[in-house]
């Protein structure tokens, strides 16, 4: 059951496997490679390539990963492993910014997965998507009807 699809940093499209709990990298030529993820019961679903890893979010066990283009994963254990991460967007930095469905909260983690900013919705607000523009601001879809735009200093 594949569910996103991003184009990585090494030429190939990488892709959540969110039932085979894996990650896929599938070559222009059409060949497939997939990587096991550690964390049984995983369910990886959003994922967004950076520069040097693509990040994606484990949404049946409350964490982020990342995978570098050898095919090394990674896995973050966020604070409340029962916040549901679903989308992920990698910054500039090295780092990236997901949604935690359940938390009603979006979260930032550097590029060595530690957490450094979180921001609340209110309950309900389920925040799904999120991409970052070109300035590097933040923009979260919520499921409750409206989007958020976030900045921060620096």
């Amino acid at each position: 059951m594949p569910s996103l699809i991003t184009a990585g940093p090494d030429g190939a499209l990488w892709c959540t496997l969110n039932q085979a709990n894996a990650i896929a990298r599938i070559t222009p030529a059409g060949d497939v490679t997939t990587y096991p993820l550690p964390t049984p019961g995983a369910a990886p679903v959003g994922i967004h390539a950076g520069r040097a890893a693509v990040w994606f979010a484990e949404i049946g066990a409350g964490q982020v990963g990342c995978i570098v283009p050898d095919g090394r994963p990674e896995e973050f254990p966020l604070p409340d492993r029962s916040c549901r991460p679903h989308a992920v967007a990698a910054a500039a930095d090295g780092g990236c910014w997901v949604t935690l469905w359940a938390a009603s909260s979006v979260v930032r983690l550097d590029g060595g997965g530690q957490l450094t900013d979180e921001t609340s919705f209110p309950p309900g607000a389920e925040p799904h998507g999120i991409a970052l523009a070109p300035d590097e601001t933040v923009w979260v879809a919520l499921e409750a009807g409206t989007l958020a735009h976030l900045t921060y200093p620096g």
